[in-house]
C-alpha cells in the first residue's frame, strides 16, 4: 500500500476480489483526486476566529470592517439639504458645498429644501455616492467673477474615504472618523471565520448560525439534535459538555443573550453572571466566591433563578459571599453582617450580624428596620394623573422591539419595567434618548429604528442621568462638578488676607499656577512609573497632599484653609457655609440627595456609580428648571441601600413637581410602587420579549394577568401590606 501511494503521488485504488468486485480509491490528503481542490485538515481551531487557521482572512477574525456610515453622514433625516443635513459639511458649511448642492438640483429636478427622508432614494444614493462616470455641469457664481466646469460628481462618501487614506493629518482623519461606523465584513458576512469552516455543518447549521441563536434556542437544538448510533457514541460526552454549560447560563437569567453576543455590549451585571455560570460548571469544592450585588440588571422573576444558583454553590460545599442591597438575597441568607450605622466617614462598624431574623429584630440596624417593616418607603398619598400631553414613540423596532406604539405621559414619573432583555434599554436609552437629542441638539447619534415621534412641542430640554464617571481624572471632584468651587474661591478671594497679598479666585484653584504645589502641579500625589509593573502613587513632600502652596494656605475662612474645606464632608461645609447661599444651596442639595458623607474634594475616580449619578442629579436640582425637561436614569438604584433609594424617590418627585418629566428603568419594586405610571415590556427577554404588554399605574399593572411584573407588583400592593406600614 505503501509502495502503491508513493508511486501514486498520494492515491491508491484498491480492488476488492471477490464475488461483487468493487475499487476504492484512497488518497492521503483532504483533496479532490478529479480536480484537486483541497481543505485543510478539519481541527477545532478551524472553527476558532481567534486563530489564523479559522478567522476570515478579510476582517481577520473581527467579523466587521470600518466603513463610512450613511447615518452618521444624514444623522437627522427630518433636515433638508438646505438646512445641513449632510453632517460633514454642516461643520464647515461653505460656499462651494450650496453651489454643489445647487448644481446637482438643477442637473436632477430636484428640491434642496425637500427634508431627506422625503428625497427619493436616487437622489440621496447619488449624493452620497456619486454620479459614477456621468458628468454634471458645476456653475460657481462669486461677486467678481463666474465659470462653469463639467466634471462627474465624486459623492459625500468616496470624497471622504479618499481624505481618510489620504490626509497626514490626525485632525483630518480624527474628524473623518466621527462619520465611519463599523459594519459586518462582506467576505464572511460577520460571521468572523473563513469559508472553508463554514462549508461543515451538523444538522444542516453551520457554526456560526448555531452561534448566532440565543442561549435559550441553542440548548433546544442540541436537546433535539438527531444523531445516528456512531455519532452519538463520538458526541456523548462533548454534548453534556455543552446542554450543561447552556443550562447554567439560563438558570442565571441570560436565556435571551445570543451565543456570540460580544463581551463588550455585556452590561456588568450579565457578565459577572456569565463568570458564575462558568464556575458552576467547574464543579470546584472548598472555594471561597465573591459576588458584588449580582443582582444588579435582574427583574424579579430572574433573581429568584439566581438566588437558586448562589444555593447550589454553597451546596456543592463551597463558600459563598456577597455584597447584596437587595431584599430577597439578605432574607434567603444564612448569615447577615450589616455594616454602618452612616456612610463615608460615619460607617465603617459592623451594626449586627446573625441571621436575617436576628438583623431584622435589631433595632440598632437601618437595615433590619427595612427587613421587619418597621421602616419603609411609603406609597404617594395620591398618584399624578396624565394629562393631554403625551410623548409617543409610533413603530419602534430597533433589537427585539415589534415595532411598538409606546406613550409617555408628560410631566408625570414613569417606570419602564419588564424581564431582563425585554427591550427596555434599546426603548428608552436607544431609541427615546438619541431622537430626542437630535430634535433638540441637532445630535448626530444615530437612534433605533422608529416611524415617527409626537409631543416633541411639549419638551425643550433632554438629560441622560447614568452612573457614568462625573470626571476621568483625580482633578474632578464634587464641588468642581457641582460648581460649588467657584463660589468658594471667589469668597476666599474676598478675605482680608487675601486681599492684602492681592490674590485672586485663581490663586485658590490647584488648576492655575501661582497657588498651586509645584512640586505635584496641584494633585497632592506623585505618580512613580514600575515599567512592568503598575504605577506607584506616594504623597507630594513638599505639600503634604494639601496641593497648594504655603502662601496660598495661610488665608483662611474661620480658621479653615482651602485645603481643609476640601477635605470637609458635605454635611460639615453645610455648617461652615451656612450664611453664603450661593455655597449653602449647592451644598445642601448634595446633602439631600444622601451624599452628606463625601468630601468636596474627593477624586472622581474613588466614586461608585450611585454616587456619581446622584451628584449628576444635585447639579440638576440647582439649575432653574424650564418644567419641559425630560429625565432619564437607567436602573438608578443600583448600589443602593433602602434609605438611599427613599432619597432618591425625594429628588425626582421634586423634579416631576416642578413640571418636569421623569422615565425611569428600573426593576426595584419599591421605585414601580411610587411612580404614577409604569410601561411593562415582554412577555419574556430576547426575540420572546420587545412588546408593551401593559401600561397604567402600579394598581393597573398588578391586575394584569399576563406580566411578571404585575406578579410581584400584587404582593407589594396588597392590603395586608398596606395595613402592617400604616400599624
Amino acid at each position: 500500500v505503501e509502495t502503491a501511494l508513493k508511486i501514486g503521488g498520494g492515491l491508491a485504488l484498491v480492488e476488492i476480489v471477490g464475488k461483487n468486485s468493487t475499487e476504492i480509491l484512497f488518497s492521503e490528503k483532504f483533496a479532490c483526486p478529479d480536480c484537486g481542490v483541497s481543505v485543510p485538515e478539519i481541527t477545532p481551531r478551524m472553527f476558532s476566529f481567534n486563530s489564523p487557521y479559522g478567522a476570515c482572512p478579510e476582517c481577520g477574525g473581527l467579523g466587521t470592517k470600518s466603513f463610512i456610515d450613511p447615518e452618521l453622514v444624514v444623522p437627522n433625516s427630518q433636515l433638508s439639504l438646505r438646512e445641513g443635513a449632510i453632517a460633514p459639511w454642516q461643520k464647515k458649511w461653505s460656499f462651494f458645498h450650496f453651489q454643489t448642492l445647487e448644481s446637482l438640483a438643477e442637473h436632477y429636478q430636484f428640491d434642496i429644501r425637500t427634508p431627506w427622508k422625503k428625497l427619493p432614494k436616487k437622489f440621496q444614493d447619488l449624493i452620497l455616492r456619486g454620479s459614477g462616470k456621468e458628468k454634471i455641469s458645476f456653475r460657481y457664481d462669486m461677486e467678481e467673477s463666474s465659470y462653469k466646469t463639467d466634471k462627474a460628481f465624486e459623492g459625500v462618501i468616496p470624497s471622504l474615504m479618499r481624505r481618510y487614506r489620504e490626509s497626514e493629518s490626525e485632525d483630518v482623519r480624527e474628524d473623518i472618523e466621527r462619520y465611519m461606523g463599523v459594519l459586518p465584513c462582506h467576505a464572511c458576512k460577520g460571521s468572523r471565520l473563513k469559508k472553508e469552516s463554514l462549508y461543515i455543518r451538523i444538522a444542516n447549521q453551520s457554526i456560526a448560525e448555531v452561534s448566532a441563536l440565543t442561549i435559550e434556542r441553542a440548548f433546544s437544538f442540541f436537546q433535539h439534535l438527531e444523531l445516528t448510533d456512531r455519532e452519538a457514541m463520538i458526541a456523548e460526552k462533548i454534548l453534556r459538555e455543552i446542554k450543561d454549560r447552556l443550562a447554567f447560563l439560563i438558570n442565571v437569567g441570560l436565556s435571551y443573550l445570543n451565543v456570540d453576543r460580544m463581551a463588550g455590549t455585556l452590561s456588568g451585571g450579565e457578565a459577572q453572571r456569565i463568570r458564575l455560570a462558568t464556575q458552576i460548571g467547574s464543579g470546584l469544592v472548598g472555594v471561597l466566591y465573591i459576588l458584588d450585588e449580582p443582582s444588579i440588571g435582574l427583574h424579579q422573576r430572574d433573581n429568584d433563578r439566581l438566588l437558586a444558583t448562589l444555593k447550589h454553590l454553597r451546596d456543592m460545599g463551597n463558600t459563598v459571599l456577597v455584597v447584596e442591597h437587595d431584599r430577597d438575597t439578605i432574607l434567603e441568607a444564612d448569615h447577615v453582617l450589616d455594616l454602618g450605622p452612616g456612610a463615608g466617614r460615619l460607617g465603617g462598624y459592623i451594626v449586627a450580624e446573625g441571621t436575617p431574623k436576628q438583623v431584622s429584630n435589631n433595632p440598632s440596624s437601618l437595615t433590619g428596620q427595612y427587613l421587619s417593616g418597621r421602616r419603609w418607603i411609603p406609597l404617594p398619598n395620591r398618584r399624578r394623573s396624565p394629562g393631554k400631553n403625551w410623548l409617543r414613540l409610533i413603530g419602534a423596532r430597533a433589537n427585539n422591539l415589534k415595532s411598538i406604539a409606546v406613550e409617555f405621559p408628560i410631566g408625570l414619573f414613569t417606570c419602564v419595567t419588564g424581564v431582563s432583555g425585554s427591550g427596555k434599554s434599546t426603548l428608552v436609552v436607544d431609541t427615546l434618548f438619541p431622537l430626542l437629542k437630535q430634535y433638540l441638539y441637532q445630535s448626530k447619534d444615530p437612534a433605533g429604528d422608529v416611524d415617527r415621534i409626537e409631543g416633541l412641542a411639549f419638551i425643550d430640554k433632554v438629560i441622560d442621568i447614568d452612573q457614568s464617571p462625573i470626571g476621568r481624572t483625580p482633578r474632578s471632584n464634587p464641588a468642581t462638578y457641582t460648581g460649588a468651587f467657584t463660589p468658594i474661591r471667589e469668597l476666599f478671594a474676598e478675605l482680608p488676607e487675601a486681599e492684602v497679598r492681592g490674590y485672586k479666585p485663581g490663586r485658590f484653584s490647584f488648576n492655575v499656577k501661582g497657588g498651586r504645589c509645584e512640586s505635584c502641579s496641584g494633585d497632592g500625589i506623585l505618580r512613580i512609573e514600575m515599567h512592568f509593573l503598575p504605577d506607584v502613587y506616594v504623597t507630594c513632600e513638599a505639600c503634604g497632599g494639601h496641593r497648594y502652596n504655603r502662601e496660598t494656605l495661610d488665608v483662611l475662612f474661620h480658621g479653615k484653609s482651602i485645603a481643609e474645606v476640601l477635605a470637609m464632608t458635605v454635611k460639615d461645609a453645610r455648617d461652615l457655609f451656612s450664611r453664603v447661599p450661593t455655597i449653602q444651596d449647592k451644598l445642601a442639595t448634595l446633602d439631600e440627595v444622601g451624599l452628606g458623607y463625601i468630601t468636596l474634594g474627593q477624586s472622581a475616580t474613588t466614586l461608585s456609580g450611585g454616587e456619581a449619578q446622584r451628584i449628576k442629579l444635585a447639579k440638576e436640582l440647582t439649575k432653574r428648571s424650564t418644567g419641559r425637561t425630560v429625565y432619564i436614569l437607567d436602573e438608578p438604584t443600583t448600589g443602593l441601600h433602602f434609605e438611599d433609594i427613599r432619597k432618591l424617590l425625594e429628588v425626582l418627585n421634586r423634579l416631576v413637581d416642578q413640571g418636569n418629566t421623569v422615565i425611569v428603568i428600573e426593576h426595584h419594586l419599591d421605585v414601580i410602587k411610587t411612580a404614577d405610571w409604569v410601561i411593562d415590556l415582554g412577555p419574556e427577554g430576547g426575540e420572546h420579549g420587545g412588546r408593551v404588554i401593559v401600561a397604567g399605574t402600579p394598581e393597573a399593572i398588578a391586575q394584569e394577568a399576563h406580566s411578571y411584573t404585575g406578579h410581584y407588583m400584587r404582593g407589594v400592593l396588597s392590603p395586608q401590606t398596606r395595613r402592617a406600614q400604616a400599624s
